[in-house]
């Protein structure tokens, strides 16, 4: 078994030899972005934790890590719905004498369709993995990752700049986490860790799948899991990381753009961007909304 080691040495601006010294814990691990972190930062040396449900897909990326990259890799296996979920990954970590100094809180689901057809518990579902989880985890190893001049993403999405009608609990949540990152970001400042809010768009994952409708990004072309994870790192290792980053020049240029809209102009925009019927050719009252 592979040790898990920590440096007090490191600062903001990140390195390769760097990320040796950290043990970075990936919330939704086992695919998608979450994989694709996993796999750049064991490729730069460091230890991880991957947290994830689904325990087979994580043992399988746990033992490619350590055989790919020799690195230290626990892999804990929890719903974060649940409310036991970060006492249960805390009891993981100390049973296995594991010191967390990063976090990458990737975690997250959507549902898709009108609000007042969803199901109340799967709306309850997804703001315990989309705020509480990031909440939780961030208060549970902040302190730690100040000490050891860690680092802390949270994924917001590009979600979080527009009101999403028919995604209005997604739009919300990921809203908090950018607002709730900055402001760690603001209350981080000068003591040497590196904290931001990481805004996706369409990208190739299992996001769709789970929402259950293509209709939830849009018709957008996807961005490669591989492409945000190199959009965050640069990121991260510059010389003075902001509060938060946007991945692809277009979703940056389109979060630049809503700025000049009313909130008026852009809810209204974004109710017609999400119309099942728009991508469908359907006459809008043909219109049937899709639940995740």
């Amino acid at each position: 078994m592979h040790s898990f080691a920590v440096d007090h040495r490191q600062g903001v601006a990140m390195s390769y030899q760097g990320y040796r010294q950290h043990t970075v814990l990936i919330t939704g691990a086992s695919s998608g972005i979450g994989a694709s972190f996993a796999r750049s930062l064991a490729a730069r040396g460091a230890s991880l934790v991957l947290v994830a449900r689904r325990r087979d897909r994580l043992e399988e990326l746990a033992a490619e890590l350590r055989a790919d990259h020799d690195v230290a890799v626990l892999a804990v296996s929890v719903d974060l719905a649940s409310p036991a979920a970060v006492a249960t990954i805390l009891d993981a970590l100390r049973t296995a004498h594991v010191s967390v100094t990063a976090l990458i809180n990737n975690a997250g689901f959507g549902t898709f369709g009108e609000f007042g057809s969803e199901e109340p518990a799967r709306l309850a579902q997804e703001i315990a993995v989309d705020v509480s989880a990031p909440v939780q985890l961030s208060h549970a190893f902040l302190p730690e990752i100040v000490t050891r001049h860690g680092f802390l993403i949270n994924v917001a999405s590009m979600a979080a700049y527009t009101p999403t009608p028919r995604m209005a609990v997604y739009g919300a949540s990921k809203a908090f986490v950018l607002s709730f990152t900055e402001s760690l970001w603001a209350e981080t400042q000068g003591t040497g860790a590196a904290v931001f809010a990481l805004s996706p768009g369409a990208t190739s994952t299992e996001f769709n799948a789970v929402v259950g409708t293509e209709d939830a990004t849009a018709g957008a072309k996807p961005r490669t899991p591989e492409a945000v994870v190199l959009t965050a790192l640069a990121h991260l290792e510059s010389r003075n990381p902001g509060p938060s980053v946007i991945d692809g020049a277009a979703n940056r240029f389109t979060a630049t753009a809503i700025r000049f809209a009313s909130r008026r102009t852009t809810a209204r925009m974004m109710h017609w961007v999400t119309d099942p019927a728009r991508r469908a050719g359907l006459p809008k009252a043909a219109a049937t909304p899709e639940r995740g």
